[in-house]
Order: structure tokens, then sequence, then C-alpha cells
């Protein structure tokens, strides 16, 4: 028992460290993403005819004292978008796959159009605490009668907090300039960037989080920002879908992860879609685990998706794996989409 309280002491003051010093990532990771792309990349505002309200709890690492656990909330719609669909017969027809052969072949490029969005996380490692909010903007832009790319920036805060009084580990030494100094706070700005292009079977994005460096210090009771620890992350998303039979569609995708100094990291996943209704999918992040996911799409107003994570690491000898859930509504929904149109 001595042994693995020290072990989880050990993890424990690890995690902190690579967070603070900048060693690591220092944004949350998601693994059902391909639900919702807009919290990686804000080219995403407004993608869909509907506003789109999403809300995800991420338990990482559970069986670990005081491991991640991320929380958000999502909200964006389009401005000035027409929608596609403009007589009775552009509806569904009974016992008609919704995301069949003939979807694919009536798919157009939305007419050019705004969307805004906001975005709130609430990310929780230990005795750190990164609150963030962002309000979001972009631009949908038809390439082509099939094709479209949208741009889009966010602008927000980011509030740092650290606990000094969870920084008591016994026998462990913590620098006195930290410790006993209460709850040390420290508000600064924050701004994103990305791009998106899409079309009826494919999608590639590219998008930058944290664009603005810098140095968090924790010392004299205060949380001082200077030039480059707090370092910009870049995401690459791409995938492809795929008509098998009559109702399912494949939908394998690829996120590439880059925060410096790290290597570069790499996930791969595949979701199989029963018509609109449901899916299954499995995802693997190279030398670190993978994960079993699910989801149902309940009439064209209500959403939910499962993910468990197992790692491949040696924090498995600690952690009962990671719990994700997301939850997600569909507000002014003219047309019975019961599941998304550009984004999947």
């Amino acid at each position: 028992m001595k042994t693995k309280m020290t072990m989880r002491v050990v993890l424990f003051l690890g995690m902190t460290l690579l967070y603070v010093q900048g060693a690591a990532q220092q944004k949350p990771h998601y693994t059902q993403y391909i639900l919702n792309q807009y919290i990686v990349n804000p080219a995403l505002s407004g993608i869909e005819n509907y506003v789109d309200l999403k809300g995800s709890h991420r338990h990482q690492w559970v069986g670990i004292r005081d491991a991640p656990v991320t929380t958000y909330l999502t909200l964006h719609g389009p401005i000035g978008k027409k929608d596609y669909r403009t007589t009775a017969t552009s509806f569904s027809m009974p016992d008609e796959n919704p995301r069949g052969k003939q979807y694919w072949e009536d798919y157009t490029a939305p007419e050019p159009h705004h969307g805004i969005g906001m975005q709130i996380i609430n990310d929780v490692t230990g005795p750190m605490s990164n609150f963030s909010a962002y309000a979001t903007y972009a631009y949908h832009l038809g390439l082509s009668p099939r094709t479209s790319l949208s741009g889009g920036f966010g602008v927000g805060f980011n509030r740092l907090s650290l606990d000094a009084s969870k920084l008591d580990y016994g026998d462990v030494t913590v620098d006195p300039a930290v410790i006993g100094s209460g709850v040390l706070r420290k508000n600064r700005l924050d701004i994103m960037a990305g791009l998106y292009l899409y079309s009826a079977d494919y999608f590639i994005g590219l998008s930058a989080q944290q664009i603005v460096p810098q140095k968090i210090d924790f010392s004299d009771g205060y949380i001082r920002p200077n030039n480059g620890s707090a370092v910009p992350h870049i995401f690459g998303t791409a995938g492809y879908r795929f008509l098998v039979g009559y109702d399912f569609n494949l939908i394998p995708s690829l996120m590439i992860k880059y925060v410096q100094p790290l290597p570069i990291q790499v996930e791969i996943n595949a979701k199989l879609q029963y018509r609109d209704m449901a899916w299954v999918g499995a995802s693997v992040r190279y030398k670190d685990g993978f994960a079993g996911m699910l989801g149902l799409n309940i009439s064209n107003t209500f959403n939910v998706g499962y993910a468990y994570d197992y790692t491949t690491s040696k924090l498995n000898n600690f952690s009962k794996g990671t719990h994700e859930l997301i939850v997600g509504f569909i507000i002014g929904n003219k047309y019975p989409d019961s599941c998304p149109r550009n984004v999947w």
C-alpha cells in the first residue's frame, strides 16, 4: 500500500511539473473530437443549418488521485446561411438512407455565409486549473459546386490557477516561494485560428490554439507571465466517408498534433455509422493507447456519444481507464437532420 501511494505521489508530481514547465500538452485531449471538431478548430463555426450545442465531461486515468478532468460547453451556428433544401420533395423518403447514395449525388456546397460561436472549457489536473472562454467567427466560401473552404478564429482568455494548499506531499520538498500562498491566479489573452476544407465525402482541417506564447512563473504569491512557456498547439485533421452497402457509412479519420518540444502525436480513428441513427468507433493513439466509442442520434434534436480509453503506458498499472461523455442538442433544425451534413 505504501509503495502504491508513493508511486501515485510521484506520478502526480510528474504530471504537475510537466504542465507547469511547458514540457507537455497544455490543452485538453478529446477522444471524440470527430463528433465536435469545432472544439479544436474555430473554422467550423456555423457549418450546419442549425445551432449546435454540445457539452462534454472527460475523466482521465480513473483511479489516480487528482488526474485530469475536463468539462466543456460549445455553441455555434450560421448567420445568413440559406437552407440547402427548399421544397417538400427534398425531405428523406421512408426507408431511404439519409446518408446513402442519393445523399452523395444530391450534395451541393452551401452558399457563402458567416458563423459565430462560443466555447467554455474547464480543465483541472491536481492543483492546476485552466478555465477558458472564447468567442469564435468563421466565413464559409464555396470553391466548387461540391467543395467549401472556411476560415475562422477565436479570441478569449485563460484563467490559470494553482491551489498551493494541494502541494503538501509530506516529506516531498516543494518550492517555499509557492507553498502556503493560497490560490494563485493569472488571466491572459488567448487566440486560436483555423482552416477547414470540406465536401460530401471528405474533410481536411488545420488549426492552431494558444497562439500567443507565454511563460507562467509561480513565485512570491503571484503568477507572472513572460515569453515562451505556454506554447502553441497545432492540430491537423482529415477524414473520408465510404458508403458500405446501402445502410452504412465507414468514416476513417486522422488527427496529427504538434506541441513543442514533444514529438508529433498521431491518432487514427474509424467510425461505422448505421444510416443517421447510431454508430460505433475505435481509436488508436501511437505509443499511448486505444479507445472504443459508441453513439446514438435521437430524433433530430438530441445525440449522445461515449468513449472509453485504455492506456498502454505505465500509467495503466494504476489507472482504470478514461471515460468521456458528450451530449449534443440541435436547435432550430428546420429539416429532419438526425446527424450533421458537413461534419460527422
